[in-house]
This record gives C-alpha cells, sequence and structure tokens, in this order.
C-alpha cells in the first residue's frame, strides 16, 4: 500500500497505516521511525500499544518498552502473548528488566523472574539481590573489559569480539588476573594509541568507580562531577562487578526529582502517573499528610485558646492572627523549599548547617523587617485617613505588629531551613519537611510569639 506522507503528522501517518491492517506496511512504517517516536505512539494509542511492540523486531521492542512509564510497560506485558512477553523480558538489559520488576508485587515478580532464560535469570537475581534505590540495582554486567598485558590490538579484537552485546564501549575497563578493576580507558585514546601499544603504557590510574551498596544519589552525584557516560561500579575489594551508564542516572534523577516535589507537596509520592492511580490509591497517598496536618493545626486551637482572655481582652488583635500565622508559615516555606532544592542538587550538605542558619537569621530578620513595616505602615494609614479605628491605643498596636512579623518571620525561616538539614542528620528524606508541614509547625509558634510580644507592649493597657 502506499500512502503520501510527506504533509501529514507521524499520528495521522500512524492511524493511516493501522486502518490498512496491513502488517507488514505496519512493520516497515514502525521500523522507518525513531525509537523516542514509537515510544511516543505507544504512549498516545493505549488502545494498541501492545500491537505497536508484536509489529517491532525484538531488539526494537525492548529499545522502545525500556524508556515507557512503567504503567505502559506493565500493561503491555500483560497483553502480549506469553511467549511475545517471555522473548522481550529476556532481550531487555538486565539493569532495565531488573527497573521494571521492581514496579511489581513480588508475587508477580517470582512468575515473570521463572519465565527467563538461566543466564538471564541468574543476573537479575544477582542484581535485586543488592539493597534497594542502591547502585547494584542500576548496574549492568555488559561491558567490556581486558587485561593490563593486552596491546592494542588484541584489545579491538576483544572489543570487535564483546562490543556488540556491550551496553557501551565508549570506556574500556582494565582488571588483572584477580578482577580487580585498574583503570578505566576512553575508547578514543586506544584508537589513537599504537596497536603495539599496551593497556598498561595507556593507563593512568586516574578513575572514579562506584560502589555496589552506594545509593543511587552518590551515583547522580559522581555523574555531574565528571564527563563520563559511564561509570564502574566495584565491591568492597574494588572487584570489578558492572556498569552504570548516564541514561539510567538520568531516569533515576527524574523520578527522584518527581517524588521530592510531591513530597515539598504534602502528599506521598506517586508510583505511577496521576491519571493512572485508582482513586482509592490516591486517597491513601494524601489522607495520612492531610490528617497529621489537621492534627498539628490543632495545636494552633489550643494554643488560641491559650490566649482566649487575651483575644477577648483585646479583640482588635484577632484581627491580625490570619497577617502573622500566613507571614510566618510562608518564609518558613519559601526556606524549606529553597534548603531542600540546594541538597538535592548538591550545592549544600549537613556540614553546612551553621552557614545556612547565619544566613537564613540575617535573611529572615530583614525580610521580617520589611513586612513589619508594610503592617505599621498599614495601621497608620488605615487609622489616618480614618478607613478603620484602631483604638486609642493604635500605635502601640502597630509597634506590636512591626515587631511581631520581624520575630515570626525570623523564626518561620530558621525552622523550614533548619528542619530539611535535621532529617538528613536523621538519615530521613528531607523533603518530607514538606511546605505544608513547615507552614503547620510554625503557625503553632507563631501565635504564642504574636501574644508574646503583644503582652510586652501592651500589658497594663489593653492586656
Amino acid at each position: 500500500m502506499s500512502i503520501e506522507m510527506d504533509d501529514i503528522s507521524l499520528q495521522e501517518q500512524f492511524e493511516a497505516v493501522m486502518a490498512s491492517n496491513d502488517h507488514e506496511s505496519i512493520r516497515v512504517f514502525l521500523d522507518d521511525q525513531n525509537i523516542s517516536d514509537v515510544a511516543k505512539l505507544v504512549e498516545e494509542n493505549p488502545d494498541v500499544e501492545s500491537s505497536i511492540i508484536s509489529h517491532l523486531s525484538i531488539h526494537r521492542a525492548a529499545s522502545v518498552f525500556k524508556i515507557l512509564d512503567p504503567s505502559d510497560q506493565k500493561k503491555i506485558i500483560e497483553d502480549l502473548p506469553e511467549y511475545k512477553s517471555v522473548e522481550l523480558l529476556n532481550e531487555l538489559p538486565a539493569d532495565d528488566r531488573v527497573a521494571f520488576l521492581e514496579e511489581l508485587p513480588n508475587s508477580v515478580v517470582r512468575e515473570l523472574i521463572k519465565t527467563l532464560d538461566p543466564d538471564e535469570r541468574k543476573i537479575t537475581l544477582e542484581l535485586m539481590g543488592y539493597p534497594e534505590n542502591s547502585v547494584g540495582r542500576l548496574m549492568t554486567p555488559d561491558y567490556v573489559y581486558v587485561y593490563e598485558y593486552n596491546t592494542v590490538k588484541e584489545v579491538l579484537d576483544t572489543i570487535r569480539r564483546f562490543g556488540t552485546n556491550s551496553e557501551t564501549i565508549d570506556v574500556i575497563y582494565v582488571i588483572n588476573y584477580k578482577g580487580e578493576l585498574l583503570d578505566d580507558i576512553r575508547i578514543r585514546e586506544i584508537i589513537l594509541a599504537s596497536p603495539e601499544q599496551k593497556m598498561s603504557e595507556l593507563m593512568d590510574d586516574r578513575f572514579i568507580s562506584l560502589k555496589a551498596n552506594d545509593d543511587q544519589e552518590m551515583a547522580n552525584e559522581a555523574f555531574k562531577m565528571n564527563n563520563r557516560v559511564a561509570l564502574p561500579v566495584t565491591d568492597d575489594q574494588n572487584i570489578l562487578l558492572g556498569i552504570v551508564t548516564i541514561d539510567d542516572v538520568l531516569w533515576v534523577a527524574n523520578e527522584e526529582f518527581t517524588e521530592d516535589i510531591q513530597k515539598i507537596g504534602g502528599t506521598e509520592a506517586l508510583e505511577e502517573p496521576y491519571l493512572d492511580i485508582s482513586i482509592f490509591r490516591l486517597l491513601k497517598k494524601r489522607a495520612g499528610w492531610l490528617v497529621i496536618l489537621f492534627l498539628s493545626e490543632m495545636l494552633t486551637a489550643s494554643a488560641m485558646q491559650f490566649f482566649q482572655h487575651e483575644i477577648e481582652t483585646a479583640t482588635v488583635l484577632a484581627l491580625f492572627i490570619p497577617l502573622i500565622m500566613s507571614s510566618g508559615g510562608n518564609s518558613g516555606s519559601q526556606a524549606s523549599t529553597l534548603i531542600i532544592q540546594a541538597m538535592a542538587l548538591g550545592e549544600l550538605t549537613i556540614a553546612d548547617w551553621w552557614r545556612v542558619m547565619r544566613r537564613e537569621i540575617m535573611t529572615g530578620f530583614m525580610l521580617g523587617l520589611i513586612l513589619g513595616t508594610i503592617g505599621l505602615i498599614r495601621i497608620f494609614t488605615w487609622q489616618t485617613l480614618h478607613i478603620f479605628d484602631y483604638g486609642a491605643h493604635w500605635n502601640l498596636l502597630a509597634i506590636t505588629i512591626f515587631f511581631s512579623l520581624i520575630g515570626i518571620v525570623l523564626w518561620g525561616s530558621l525552622i523550614g531551613s533548619m528542619l530539611p538539614i535535621i532529617l538528613k542528620k536523621l538519615k530521613l528524606d528531607p523533603a518530607t519537611s514538606s511546605a505544608p508541614f513547615v507552614a503547620t509547625l510554625v503557625d503553632v509558634t507563631g501565635i504564642v510569639i504574636y501574644f508574646s510580644v503583644a503582652y510586652i507592649f501592651l500589658k497594663g493597657i489593653l492586656l
């Protein structure tokens, strides 16, 4: 079948080819597309996603499958004929297969692992034996290694023999007879060297390696600091176990960023896209934090009950409670978000706590000064223009608001900046010190600060 496709979109071309119901035309069309374009077609056509995968060669199918969202991957494996899903899982690189299996219930994982070829099953179980979120879960055993006594000519022969099945040949790894990593050499250096030169002559002993039990965040940092497409992974005895490639690290970094954003917003991380998650599971993810925040806000009510007499005596103070609470909460939320992001990007560590505190003391004080001045001017203006009468002692009220805002904004900034660092010190996720949580915490203490300042300036006058 011949179709004019120059002036129509990829989606329209796809729909025209699918409408032909000509399997050969569908296969040819899909083979002519980039892997990323085929993945886009899968995402945009959920009703035929398994059919798209079925029409691809197994190698291209695996390349498309590994860059899809977990929800799409699960649906494809469920919809494909059993023989095709087995073939697809066996074709996937070991690290991508483990990443997919991690998203499934244990009972399903056990059944799928049984379908793997013996060699692939052994590799998969070895990788899944490493702790969750460790570098070991990311690494692939498909790489090219040589020995220090090999010549350049021998190394090139090795690359030709084993390079096809390797995830990357940009870097070649040099080991000794014990399997210990000695160096990693870029392919460019090997190609430009004399055929008779030995690897020992090209080695400079300057290489970066990761440990299999390291946290995946360490891999992310290592790639950011070193210009490499892959890094070797070793055990505690420096035995080379595998490599981690930049694409896997970028994928993990994206997932971690998404989780952090969701946690900062005051919810548990979603393991699947928002539109794919069931209402019940979405409820579970959000309800927990809302209950915690609600119970925390009850402390605010308790604090206000403690100052009930002051509120009844000087009702004008109650007018500014929302202003005071929101200002402290907003400054705390700002600080926590900035610190969480800086820690995620590696811009600061726990050791920088004192520098952070000093900056937030100065910043919080100046921000409080700005807001306090605005609050003071507002009371002065409203009273002078007779927009609202704050009473005979309006000037003392203005001073109370001024100093309260300085104290509360300063306190909010300190809490918001220190809480993520404290959580990190306790080996907890800093992102759980979410903006709503910080705001709620500052609300409670803000009430205490406000009425304490009011008591200082208005004792014997309004109180």
